[in-house]
């Protein structure tokens, strides 16, 4: 059984949609103007708003008063029907971003019972990323009581041949129309059809066979015993936060059957990573207050590096220069990879500080004091995320960013996870 399956879903009756929808609680983080404008957007009416947590807002005096308020809001859009149930449905939605291109997902539901979000495991559902513990108990105390969940996640699927999503895109006219509407501050614009039956069998025949182990292993060249079939885009902390909460109430109800219980599952959208729209961007390092000749006689041991070509490269900016070096003793699948374990390890030792950039200028800007070394990275392939995944178990953290933060997903749908 693939882990992806119909989901009943909930939408706003009706609702402003654009005064609904707002951008991941995990956004503009050190931007509060930006939360401040959406809240007086939102003003009064029903918004999904006030059923989040913004990020920016996690370390405030008042967080707790801010979870129970959310509760509250929770109940009351439910008891006052603010919303319409879609049973056992699978809504195919096209994202327009603001480069213009068109994003098409797929929201349904993923088993937490197929997801195990620890580096190296084998299951259906995967990590991309290390997930940080640290974050899963303040999202749990949001998910603890609440009545409904709004996701942010977006789960990225290997379809190289087009198999799942795409048929959609080309039955979308037989099937009903369920919104279409700009998405506020600068989000571009999206539309949400319901999936017809006969499409919906399609999806779950496409994904069967992508989890199919002997097609698996002969697309990647390897010999698993598991496939690997949904691999983290964005929210997997979210997500992790969905499979401690349903694990906490396995433990707190040692007898019960909770096979069918809602919160065994989360609301998410599917992506195919081949879609055009889908861009990875590499993200950069800048290592500051150090003494940049010696860590790079250091790297350059670790890492055997030289300027004759090889597989991983990586520039080096500072003192107005830039220098492409080549890796010829790699400790990942991935340039970036050896690079920052090699970081990992040599920093302390330096008492330096790296930080985690996306624009090249930026680089170019902060590396000009003599204390302070630059890495521009290359680009990651899209067709090297699963294979990574797979062998490595995870990517390095800050691997690549997927899009900008106003192309991010907007909460719209939301499912009950109380029974």
């Amino acid at each position: 059984m693939t882990a992806f399956s119909k989901a009943d879903i909930l939408l706003p009756k009706s609702a402003d949609m654009e005064k609904w929808a707002v951008v991941a609680c995990d956004q503009y983080t050190s931007e509060p103007e930006y939360w401040a404008e959406t809240d007086r957007i939102a003003g009064e009416a029903p918004s999904a708003l006030r059923l989040i947590l913004p990020e920016v807002y996690l370390e405030d005096a008042d967080v707790d008063q801010r979870i129970d308020r959310i509760h509250a809001d929770m109940e009351k859009y439910l008891s006052e029907g603010v919303f319409r149930e879609y049973k056992d449905a699978f809504v195919y939605i096209e994202r327009v971003q603001s480069d213009g291109l068109v994003r098409a997902g797929l929201v349904g539901k993923i088993d937490l019972e197929k997801y195990d979000y620890r580096k190296g495991s084998k299951s259906q559902v995967r990590a991309t990323e290390a997930t940080v513990v640290e974050r899963i108990p303040p999202r749990v105390k949001i998910r603890t009581g609440a009545p409904v969940e709004l996701p942010h996640i977006m789960i990225l699927i290997d379809d190289t041949d087009r198999t799942v999503i795409e048929p959609l895109t080309a039955a979308k006219d037989r099937f009903e129309q369920l919104y279409s509407f700009p998405l506020m501050q600068g989000g571009g614009s999206i539309k949400g059809w319901l999936v017809d039956a006969k499409a919906a069998e399609g999806v779950t025949a496409a994904l069967e066979a992508l989890g199919d182990i002997d097609a698996f292993n002969r697309k990647y060249g390897l010999n698993e015993d598991s496939p690997l079939v949904y691999a983290m885009g964005d929210g997997n902390h979210s997500l992790a936060t969905a499979k401690e909460f349903y694990e906490r109430l396995k433990a707190a109800n040692p007898g019960k059957d909770l096979s069918d219980h809602p919160a065994r599952y989360a609301l998410v959208e599917i992506v195919n990573l081949h879609s055009e729209a889908l861009r990875f961007e590499a993200i950069h390092r800048i290592v500051t207050g150090v003494d940049v000749k010696a860590l790079m006689a250091h790297l350059t041991d670790m890492l055997e590096l030289s300027e004759v070509p090889a597989e991983q490269s990586f520039t080096v900016v500072g003192d107005g220069e830039r220098r492409t070096l080549y890796v010829h003793k790699p400790m990942s699948k991935l340039s970036v990879g050896s690079l920052q374990t090699a970081l990992d390890q040599l920093l302390p030792g330096f008492g330096a500080k790296v930080d985690y950039i996306h624009g090249e200028d930026v680089i170019e800007r902060l590396s000009q004091p003599e204390d302070a070394v630059g890495f521009l990275l290359p680009d990651m392939g899209k067709e090297e995320l699963f294979p990574t995944v797979i062998v490595d178990g995870a990517l390095p953290r800050k691997t690549f960013s997927m899009g900008h933060a106003a192309d991010k997903r907007y909460y719209v749908e939301a499912r009950k996870i109380e029974e």
